[in-house]
């Protein structure tokens, strides 16, 4: 004989397949609470990180370094939000998957080339290198400039010794113009060039030397450059968020010109953002390029070094190279001007 269930509320029996139900409906009332707060605690800095990208506010050192993270977030929130939606967390997985999908729109981008401006002028190949307080193997930098045949070098963090050292390679044979600021530790920079150059000062005053320069590539064809490498944000991040925007003015009130170094920035960072927005273009988002990490060498993580062009010109090629002794890759961009 079938077993009957005890009466319900109403008096009536409801069978086999009605227990099941309550037992269904009361498994579902009485999802575990820690199940629950461990989904959610995660997601907690996901949305604080969103929040601060989407508003554009950089913040101290602590919510720079999270905002370097952007593109790593798109995964940690996609893994969490699928993971909520697993433990049928339906809000906790929907509000991170959400916030994934917002920081994707602006992450994915970066890996997609943009079409070029049609122009036919002059190229001028460049590249930028820190030299981690002048510590680089000037050996390694010189055969990359000779393989890559570099135009115009851009060293950060240059040293007297490293001065000396690169001498000794043969940088200035085959690079034989310059506009050298050495100095101890992180605080010296230089500009090195086929072509002729003319110093100019380009930028505020800034802790490390930022050397701006004209370079005469002949037939009236002139190009500015500055070596960039504004004081680390965890040193001073007012400072550093004063140096990052005051790179440069708008693209059209000058020549047309190249901002290449270290910029202690990823485009997560408002403050580079702003420098992007007075007419220029990021050389490596431009070439599908702008996830491609820069440091620290050894386990490269972030985006600070980048060569930044007048969007008045188009870039051509952009790569990323290991140099032997520094923690930051160099970066190469090869530009076409108007």
């Amino acid at each position: 004989m079938e077993e009957l269930s005890p009466p319900g509320p109403s008096g009536r029996r409801l069978g086999i397949l009605g227990t099941m139900v309550t037992t269904e409906e009361t498994r579902v009332r009485r999802k575990n609470p820690l199940v629950t707060a461990l989904l959610v605690v995660p997601v907690v800095p996901l949305a604080v990180l969103a929040a601060l990208r989407l508003i554009g506010f950089d913040g101290d050192w602590y919510t720079l370094v999270v905002l370097s993270l952007t593109p790593y977030a798109v995964l940690y929130g996609v893994l969490f939000g699928g993971l909520a939606l697993a433990f049928r967390r339906w809000w906790v997985g929907g509000v991170a998957l959400v916030l994934a999908v917002a920081l994707a729109v602006l992450v994915v981008p970066r890996v997609t080339a943009s079409e070029q401006r049609d122009v036919h002028g002059k190229t001028l190949r460049v590249l930028a290198s820190n030299l981690l307080y002048g510590q680089a193997d000037p050996k390694a930098v010189v055969d990359l400039v000779r393989t890559q045949r570099i135009d115009v070098l851009n060293l950060v963090e240059l040293t007297p010794r490293a001065v000396d050292g690169l001498t000794a390679a043969g940088l200035f044979q085959t690079l034989p113009y310059r506009v050298l600021h050495a100095a101890p530790g992180a605080f010296g920079s230089g500009i090195v060039s086929r072509f002729p150059l003319t110093e100019v000062n380009l930028t505020g005053d800034s802790a490390a030397k930022q050397p701006g320069a004209q370079v005469d590539l002949g037939d009236g064809v002139v190009a500015e450059v500055v070596a960039v490498h504004p004081i680390s944000p965890d040193v001073d991040t007012p400072q550093w968020e004063r140096e990052t925007k005051d790179l440069s003015r708008a693209a059209g009130e000058h020549g047309l010109r190249i901002l290449a170094g270290d910029f202690n920035a990823t485009l997560d960072h408002a403050a580079f953002r702003t420098v992007l927005s007075r007419g220029y273009n990021d050389a490596a988002e431009q070439r599908g390029s702008g996830l491609s990490p820069t440091w620290p060498s050894s386990m490269p993580l972030v985006t600070i070094d980048h060569v930044v062009v007048d969007n008045r010109a188009a870039v051509r090629d952009y790569r990323v190279f290991d140099v032997q002794g520094s923690d930051h890759h160099a970066v190469f961009a090869e530009v076409q001007l108007p």
